[in-house]
């Protein structure tokens, strides 16, 4: 029997799992998707909130705070890209400035700090190319930007290295009450726990209908997104938001941490839980709304790509997270935005919650930090020539856009919740994610690939199950 089984792998899962891990317990995580970060976590903005929007009391507010201020200190630890980067949230006239006022108490109530509303001058030197028709802005010094898909990968990488087991490709179809705890059905298999924590994004309300009546829906809503190529990455220096609506914070221009520009999302309530198409009504939205932060037009001929992401907005208009009237069940459910900001909170309170509740000790052992990852295009020349020195394979480069060495795709296959696909590869070392995204570079990473794992070429897959490449030789 487990101690604890983790639903969902995606942010919240595999910090809840690596929290839990730092427990004397026995843990495993069950992820019917191939790979880890493969829903809500893999397509979003990429921000990590300040914690001014959500309304004061609610758990939004209190888990947004508490984990905005964990990010520095858990990048360090984990070895993932995290940039603090101030959002500006501007207003085009009083009645907005009025809301702006809003946000103000409201992010001081929740304990925000360093909150200022920017005017005149100050306001178009934190943001030179804003557009004149913007008449003040509320900064938020003390938000930051990072790789989302990252976050929950490293997670799950120190979670493993420090004994925690990870079941992906498993679906959970059935959970029931034991005398001693809960059974885990699977269409693989049975597990027994004592105590099952439910973080599974756009399914949570189904796992917990599992168990539980019916007590909250989550309602999947469709952002679509520009990216742009890193040419006019520093076309802005802060995130730019508009004025947050009932239907969300709106669109947002932003910097990634890989030196691209980010636009997005627009905000729909779809019907399929995980099809995330995108369409020329939402896209023009989208460059729109955006268009009216600056003051010269937006580049998107310089688009690298088109995407879109699911958001698991809960009909509760809060996150649902803490235990729930079964014994050893508990939630992390309706996590949408500011839920990457909030994460490592929400990660820190459920697994104290578990441990005290299962009488856990914690942990002499367990070892905080990931080993470090290379990045072969952050380093100095000097650096780069002391790395191929020791290992020649850092000088085949594969990914001309990204600058990413074959040796950094094959350490990203054998780490703990390492690489299995080409997806995979791109989300740990960012191999396609450049300007001809992995037009390239692919067939080069499906060689790596089948020689690192030992299967024919033709059974690489893109992402999952059904995604094969290559289906034989042509000569």
């Amino acid at each position: 029997m487990e101690d604890v089984i983790v639903i969902g792998g995606g942010v919240v899962g595999c910090l809840t799992l690596r929290a839990l891990a730092s427990w004397k317990l026995r843990v495993r995580l069950i992820e019917k998707q191939y790979d880890l970060a493969s829903g809500a976590t893999m397509a979003n903005s990429a921000i990590v909130h300040a914690g001014y929007d959500p309304e004061p009391g609610t758990r939004k507010a209190r888990f947004n705070a508490e984990g905005n201020r964990l990010y520095p200190a858990l990048a360090r630890e984990l070895d993932f890209l995290f940039l603090p980067t101030p959002s500006l949230v501007t207003a085009f006239g009083e009645e907005q400035e009025e809301t702006l006022e809003k946000l103000l108490a409201r992010g001081r109530e929740n304990g925000v700090e360093g909150l200022s509303i920017l005017r005149g001058e100050e306001l178009f030197r934190a943001e030179p190319r804003l557009s004149e028709k913007v008449t003040a802005a509320l900064r938020a010094p003390t938000a930051g930007i990072t790789e989302p898909w990252s976050v929950a990968i490293t997670a799950a990488e120190n979670a493993a290295d420090n004994g925690a087991l990870l079941n992906l490709g498993e679906e959970v179809t059935g959970l029931s009450r034991l005398p001693d705890g809960i059974l885990v059905t699977t269409d693989k298999g049975e597990y027994k726990a004592r105590a099952v924590v439910n973080a599974a994004g756009v399914w949570a309300d189904r796992i917990h209908d599992m168990l539980l009546p019916h007590a909250f829906s989550i309602r999947p809503r469709l952002g679509q997104y520009y990216l742009l190529d890193r040419k006019v990455g520093d076309l802005v220096k802060n995130t730019l938001f508009a004025c947050p609506t009932r239907e969300g914070k709106g669109v947002l221009l932003s910097p990634s941490v890989h030196g691209k520009l980010l636009i997005g999302p627009d905000a729909r309530e779809v019907s399929d839980r995980e099809l995330t198409p995108t369409d020329a009504e939402g896209l023009r939205f989208v460059r729109e709304s955006a268009a009216r932060f600056l003051r010269e037009p937006l580049p998107m001929n310089l688009t690298i790509r088109t995407y879109a992401g699911i958001r698991p907005t809960p009909d509760t208009g809060d996150f649902i997270v803490g235990k729930t009237d079964v014994p050893g069940f508990y939630q992390a459910a309706g996590i949408e935005s500011p839920g990457l900001a909030s994460a490592p909170a929400i990660a820190r309170e459920l697994s104290e919650t578990v441990a005290r509740d299962l009488g856990a000790a914690k942990r002499e052992d367990f070892n905080p930090f990931r080993r470090k990852q290379i990045r072969l295009n952050r380093m100095s020349e000097e650096e780069k020539r002391e790395l191929i020195s020791r290992d020649s394979r850092y000088a085949v480069i594969v990914c001309k856009c990204e600058k990413v060495s074959e040796a950094e795709i094959v350490d990203a296959i054998h780490r703990n919740a390492g690489a299995r696909s080409v997806k995979g590869v791109k989300k740990r070392v960012g191999a396609g994610f450049g300007r001809c995204q992995a037009g390239f570079c692919q067939p080069v990473v499906v060689s790596i690939l089948a020689r690192e794992l030992g299967i024919p070429k033709d059974q690489v897959l893109y992402d999952g199950p059904g995604s094969e490449i290559l289906k034989g030789k042509v000569k």
